[in-house]
């Protein structure tokens, strides 16, 4: 029997599948796995090549099988979808798999750390949170507005409301309405309750971490903003420079050239829009600040700022922070004005 040398795994809940191919590419063995087989399955094979695609559990599965020896290597679903051929089944899945892990021109995601998720899952659960307390208090405008009681926008303005609401008597509101207000306004502050935590408990894996603590040297970059790039980007080590790490976030112009003609769209939007979105506000804190400063960050985002306009400055400064806090990140440096 031919050496098997590389494998494509093809990742679900319950059922798992493989398609083990041999050095010129052919296939040696094809297998269908349950969830419990299938690290007895690796551990019987010698190390080999690993494909897997950057899905649901894939960070779990990647840091088993490279535990036992195996090459693991994460490929976006979108780059392996040009390799499926014939009908959609798991089978072909897996042989698209291993057909696209060993393109020597495929680009790959890092396998993250165990701390590199607690992260993640730190800011998706705070981020949900967020999201609830906005959809309550538009909500809760909308509901008061059917009764004639409008209220500005804001969050705080809605926390400040509800109670002069509640104890006015002379509003109109029924007793049914009051009953379900009094139960929505406790809702939010329990919902503020929860961000809170999760806030502190953000602040406070910041300050343990050394990373993030050289990344708040940069201008623009607070405890949250840290953690988040740090747990993204890891040490830096998957990124050849810090412009690949502004491309993956998609912070760099979008291309649609043809016939030698080169034209740049807005930026391309791809990777982490979570991140993005954080770069984003924090460059447009320092963008704002800059107007009245005279160093040579600040000299360079007004000059930007006066020719482009504030938009693309601050973009472009949230392009400037990525790349920093890469090589911060990979040098394990702080950030150097001069």
């Amino acid at each position: 029997m031919n050496e098997i040398t590389t494998i494509g795994l093809d990742l679900a809940k319950n059922v798992f599948h493989v398609v083990c191919c041999d050095k010129n590419r052919k296939i040696v063995r094809k297998k269908m796995l349950r969830r419990s087989q299938v690290l007895s399955y690796f551990a019987n094979l010698t190390a080999c090549l690993v494909g897997m695609e950057a899905c649901a559990s894939s960070y779990h599965w990647a840091r088993e099988l490279s535990a036992m020896g195996h090459k693991v290597k994460l490929i976006p679903p979108q780059y392996v979808k040009p390799y499926v051929r014939g009908n959609k089944n798991d089978y072909n899945d897996a042989l698209a798999i291993a057909e696209a892990v060993v393109n020597p021109e495929m680009r790959f995601v890092p396998v993250k750390t165990t701390e590199q998720q607690d992260i993640q899952a730190l800011h998706g659960l705070r981020e949900r949170r967020i999201s609830d307390r906005t959809a309550l208090c538009n909500q809760l405008r909308g509901l008061l507005a059917e009764y004639g009681l409008i209220i500005p926008k804001g969050i705080g303005v809605v926390r400040k409301r509800l109670p002069e609401l509640l104890e006015d008597a002379e509003n109109g509101l029924s007793d049914l309405f009051r009953r379900l207000l009094a139960q929505s306004y406790r809702e939010l502050r329990e919902l503020d309750l929860h961000i809170d935590f999760y806030t502190r408990e953000m602040a406070r894996e910041s300050q343990q971490s050394e990373a993030c603590q050289r990344l708040q040297t940069i201008p623009g970059y607070g405890p949250i903003v840290a953690s988040v790039f740090h747990s993204v980007v890891g040490s830096g080590e998957a990124y050849r420079r810090g412009r690949d790490v502004s491309a993956s976030l998609g912070l760099v112009p979008r291309q649609h050239s043809s016939g030698g003609k080169e034209v740049l769209l807005g930026i391309s939007k791809r990777g982490d829009r979570y991140l993005r979105s954080l770069l984003v506000h924090g460059a447009r804190s320092v963008v704002i600040r800059a107007a009245n400063k005279e160093d040579r960050l600040s000299r360079w985002i007004n000059k930007v700022r006066a020719e482009r306009g504030y938009n693309k400055a601050t973009v472009a400064l949230a392009n400037k922070m990525a790349r920093i806090g890469w090589a911060v990140l990979t040098h394990k440096s702080v950030y150097q004005p001069a």
